[in-house]
């Protein structure tokens, strides 16, 4: 049992390391490195590098616009997954299983093969270049998500839905109250599992978005790093702050839904 004990501690701390070491590195006045600035003196540790990165990319707006895009993401992951997925589930029509076999082919289908014909078709033929719909528009259906929600409501006793078509209730009148308060866990389940993504997002946004008050925080970094971190007394640090900020929410989101994401049985979501 020691010996477990101590396999995952060490685990633990090499995971965790190279957070330490971020906030560390964003809080050193002179950049070290080195092995050794992992453990700097207090003489060398400030706050200043926060305020350089913020004068630089206005760190408050870039939170908004990452805030913006993953929120209109998991709006609509959720509507869409959960209209899909019941669909999917619980209504008969012909072709329900091609869908759903086109839906699980798509997963395989990687996104960056699908960026030229999609930055074609929305920049030129919709014209949504530099706005939020534009950067939203491409994610607003997870397919992932979708196989989620659909395996949740297999779940669900049919005795309910015909309960409920008997008491004259129609499709949506029962999605919305009987099928949906029952699965509350995949709801939580598919927002944590989107907010990453979106959020982290480097690539699209970067693609659709010209003017630098729409970017979100991935975007403005790089941009940071490419155009004037040469000019930055401690650049090194002034990303390293950035980076803390741009994880900060992502770990908290964790931290305060941990037991719920844990305890979520997504393995029960392969049955049916």
């Amino acid at each position: 049992m020691k010996l477990k004990f101590v396999a995952l501690l060490i685990g633990a701390f090499v995971f965790l390391f190279p957070f330490y070491y971020m906030l560390i590195g964003s809080l050193q006045a002179e950049p070290d490195p080195t092995v050794s600035g992992a453990f700097p003196s207090p003489g060398n540790l400030t706050g200043h590098n926060y305020g350089e990165i913020n004068k630089a990319i206005h760190l408050g707006r870039s939170l908004l616009n990452s805030g913006i895009f993953t929120g209109g993401v998991i709006l609509g992951t959720l509507v869409f997954g959960v209209l899909a997925g019941y669909a999917l589930a619980r209504l008969r029509f012909r072709g329900r299983a091609l869908v759903f076999n086109l839906m699980l082919l798509i997963q395989v289908v990687p996104f960056q093969l699908l960026t030229i014909p999609l930055y074609v078709l929305i920049v030129r033929s919709y014209g949504l270049a530099d706005s939020y719909l534009g950067m939203t528009l491409p994610f607003l259906i997870n397919s992932t998500a979708v196989f989620v929600f659909r395996q949740y409501f297999l779940q669900l006793p049919a005795e309910l839905f015909d309960a409920a078509r008997i008491d004259g209730a129609s499709e949506l009148g029962i999605l919305w109250r009987v099928a949906v308060p029952l699965v509350r866990p995949a709801l939580l389940t598919g927002v944590l599992l989107t907010f990453i993504g979106p959020w982290n997002e480097f690539l699209w946004p970067f693609l659709i978005t010209k003017q630098q008050d729409l970017q979100p925080l991935a975007v403005s970094l790089s941009n940071y790093l490419t155009t004037v971190s040469a000019r930055a007394a401690n650049p090194f640090g002034a990303v390293l702050a950035g980076a803390c900020v741009l994880a900060a929410p992502a770990v908290a989101l964790f931290i305060v839904f941990q037991r719920r994401f844990i305890s979520t049985n997504l393995s029960s979501g392969v049955k049916g």
